[in-house]
Parts: C-alpha cells; structure tokens; sequence
C-alpha cells in the first residue's frame, strides 16, 4: 500500500503525516507541538536529527536536518568554501553552519500556500533527499576539516553518484 493510501481525508495535518511516517519507518521521534515534531533517522555515517515544523504564517512545512561538527576556528573559511560548492550541486535545499550550535545544517522548506496539502509522499521524499545529501557530502566535510584537503578536493568524493548494484 502507498503511503499516501492511507490519508484520504482532505484537512490532515502535515505534522500528523510527518509523525505516520516515523511511525512507519520505526524513526525514533517526538512530537514536541502540535505544529513540530523532532526525530532521529540513522544513516550510514552517523545518526541525523531532523525536525520538522508547520508555519501557518507562511504556509510552509521547514525542515532542518542537522549533525555536530566542530571544526578547527582556521578551517572555517574553507569551510564556507565547500559548502559553496556543495549548495551549487543542491537543487532541492541547502546546507549551512550553524558555528554557535556547532551544527552542520541541510535546510529545506516546503510552501504549501493556497491551501494545498502535502502527500505523505511528497514528504517521505523530502526527509529521504536530506539523509540522502547529508549521507552523500558527509565524507567531503571530514576530509576538509580533519584530512587537510582542499576544497575543489574533497568535492570530488561526493561528485560522482554510485549507479547499479555491486
């Protein structure tokens, strides 16, 4: 059965989507508000937090996907450097460092205006794009930051996707 097979109702909450599908996923989550929910997805470098929230201000479903990393103060400009080139390679959100929180951040927001309702698979694919990024420059942030690579070098780790199955 699809995911979206289950929500045949018109009004539901993306909130209450996002929490079906850490449900159906066995994430471990917490619904902290009506309005956000936070939750752990295990990838294969490292565990990511990623929470989600609903603005009906803006009428758009933000989500952050985050991990800890610390660089060295003398690495940072490289950093930002990387990240350059890797937001140039995103076309479906972003990453940025949050240096107070020592937080790298895959950033994304859905706009929902007019009314429109997200399908629990259009949000299933937005959590999965994110582990997804997060998974695929993971290797390129450590070899900045602990390998003394340069920037233009520890890109090309994450430049060529793997096809077919080994």
């Amino acid at each position: 059965m699809a995911l979206s097979e289950q929500f045949l109702e018109d009004d539901i909450h993306p909130i209450d989507i996002v929490e079906h599908l850490a449900e159906h996923h066995e994430w471990d989550f917490d619904r902290i508000a009506d309005d956000q929910i936070a939750m752990a997805v295990e990838g294969q470098w490292r565990t990511y937090s990623l929470t989600l929230a609903w603005s009906g201000y803006d009428e758009t479903l933000r989500m952050v996907c985050t991990f800890e990393m610390e660089p060295p103060a003398e690495k940072l400009g490289a950093l930002y450097e990387l990240l350059n080139l890797v937001n140039d390679q995103c076309w479906a959100g972003a990453f940025t460092y949050w240096e107070e929180q020592k937080l790298m951040v895959y950033r994304y927001g859905l706009v929902l205006s007019g009314g429109q309702m997200a399908s629990p698979d259009q949000i299933d694919t937005m959590i999965g794009a994110a582990v997804t990024s997060a998974e695929r420059y993971y290797p390129a942030l450590q070899l900045l930051v602990w390998g003394d690579r340069t920037p233009k070098d520890a890109i090309q780790v994450a430049i060529a996707e793997a096809y077919g199955r080994a």
